[in-house]
């Protein structure tokens, strides 16, 4: 192995090493002494490093970089077949937490965000954010963030990889129609469940004056300023990103904005109720029809704690079922999961639940539920999605698996996504029957009469290869998950989490 390919490993095992830790490059050069341009060299792997460098760093970020095992994807071994047993609580919501950091390029004043999720996901767009002169950091000992805009963003130092990495960065549209004329955004990545487009969000954004054209793997975006919408915004699809950016441009757009065709979801509420803490006025929170007031600038402090994930919730009601385990979920945002409970009730699942209280958001119903080991037998429909408050098209995937420990045959209709049925089929490498109907429809016949221990390709889907790895907590033996970043995008310690309820989860990476 040459010099600089040596190099290139090191830089990339210590950049692992740092996104762990949930520091910027900025951070991490503070605490080596040394320029953020240094630690992206050494990143790079175009920096020569002595053996205390390699110490100090190692020491710092708590690895051992001349251990080649360190190197590589992520991968995980699973020892299954254990009951699971205690308590967990609910993580707060990964996509709040994206919508919430775009919502923060509003506010030229300081923005905390408090219990964010420490996801893949999230350090993506704060890789983002700090390329362009923001400056994010991890306040010491928490989970809480805080971000200081700059007084101009500087997009022409934008980290492209970071960028092309995650979707989000879509949602940066709404936010810098405000701040610039001309701008360009590298193109949006993510899970791979095939052709999103991009249409609606444009659509709604061009009555704040937004023009967007694609070349060369960018978005190349021209702005008219003073233009604002002359009636009410119609949504051609209720998305949630979509109905945020379009929140997100009449934020900062003076007079009174009416948004139809809006979704309602859990994400969408908590950027409606930092926005209102940011002095935005917002009318039909949990509606389709959104009335929002905005206001010439926003330079305020503020705190703000999102709400827990539903989508989180159901992968551990699921976890409980696969495993026919007892286990409590605390904090589960039940006003987010009452169409999946109906559902699950349906088919038989029982589980008791605790008096409901209030999220530190003050508007988010929680409730602990404690699920208890059930006989299920297949619904008479198909379980299918709908915007909220229908069955969320994200719990969609974990009815897969719990279909397999219903007696009987469901279906499962994922209408929204193209291609991401087609990952569900994974679940047969690990004893399920699925048959795939056409790239949107599964046949699912269950009871499972033995989960099988198996190696198994993590799907490029999050949600599909979490449904992968709870199955395989079923699996007498052991199962090995391999290059599960895409797990780690949207779940914080999520193998640590299940392993303190009984399962066995050993992360490994190739030596």
């Amino acid at each position: 192995m040459t010099e600089s390919s040596y190099l290139t490993r090191i830089g990339t095992l210590i950049r692992d090493a740092r996104r762990h830790q949930g520091l910027t490059q900025s951070e991490l050069a503070d605490k080596l002494g040394t320029s953020q341009s240094a630690v992206a060299r050494i990143e790079q792997g175009r920096q020569n490093l002595s053996l205390e460098m390699l110490a100090r760093v190692g020491e710092t970020l708590g690895s051992e970089f001349v251990s080649l095992g360190h190197s590589g994807p992520q991968h995980l071994r699973i020892v299954g077949g254990a009951k699971l047993s205690g308590s967990i609580p609910v993580k707060t919501s990964k996509n709040a937490a994206v919508g919430l950091l775009c919502a923060a390029l509003l506010n030229k004043g300081r923005t905390t965000l408090r219990n964010l999720a420490r996801i893949e996901e999230v350090n993506r767009i704060i890789e983002v954010l700090t390329s362009m002169g923001v400056k994010v950091r991890w306040l010491e000992g928490t989970s809480d963030l805080e971000i200081i805009p700059p007084a101009t963003l500087d997009l022409g130092a934008i980290d492209v990889a970071a960028a092309r990495r995650t979707r989000t960065v879509i949602m940066f549209l709404g936010p810098l129609l405000h701040q610039f004329d001309e701008f360009s955004l590298p193109y949006a990545g993510g899970c791979d469940l095939g052709t999103r487009t991009v249409e609606p969000h444009l659509t709604a954004l061009q009555s704040f004056g937004l023009d967007v054209t694609a070349t060369h793997g960018f978005y190349e975006a021209k702005v008219d300023k003073g233009t604002r919408p002359e009636k009410a915004i119609v949504l051609t699809e209720r998305g949630d990103t979509v109905t945020e950016n379009a929140l997100f441009a009449a934020a900062l757009s003076p007079g009174t904005t009416i948004i139809r065709n809006a979704s309602s979801n859990y994400m969408v509420q908590d950027v409606c109720f930092f926005l209102e803490k940011l002095g935005v006025e917002i009318q039909g929170i949990g509606t389709t029809t959104l009335t929002v007031t905005g206001r010439e600038s926003i330079d305020v402090d503020v705190d703000y704690s999102p709400s827990e994930d539903p989508i989180e919730a159901m992968s551990l009601i699921a976890a409980a079922v696969v495993t026919e385990s007892s286990i409590t979920i605390e904090r589960a945002p039940i006003e987010f999961l009452e169409i999946e409970l109906a559902t699950l009730e349906g088919m038989g699942l029982q589980y008791d639940m605790s008096d409901e209280y209030l999220a530190k958001n003050g508007h988010t119903r929680l409730a602990d539920i404690t699920i208890l080991p059930s006989k299920l037998t297949a619904p008479i429909d198909k379980i299918a999605p709908m915007p909220f408050p229908g069955l969320n098209i994200d719990n969609l995937p974990f009815f897969a698996l719990i279909a397999a420990c219903a007696e009987g045959t469901t279906m499962i209709h994922d209408w929204v996504y193209e291609n991401r049925a087609i990952y569900l089929t994974e679940l047969t490498k690990v004893g399920a029957t699925v048959q795939l109907l056409d790239p949107h429809r599964v046949m699912i016949t269950g009871k499972t009469p033995k989960w099988r221990p198996a190696e198994v390709m993590c799907p490029p889907a999050l949600r599909p290869g979490v449904v992968v790895l709870l199955a395989m907590l079923a699996a007498n033996g052991t199962s090995v998950l391999r290059n599960v970043y895409v797990i780690n995008r949207g779940y914080e310690d999520l193998a640590e989490r299940l392993n303190a309820l009984g399962a066995t989860i050993e992360i490994f990476r190739d030596i």
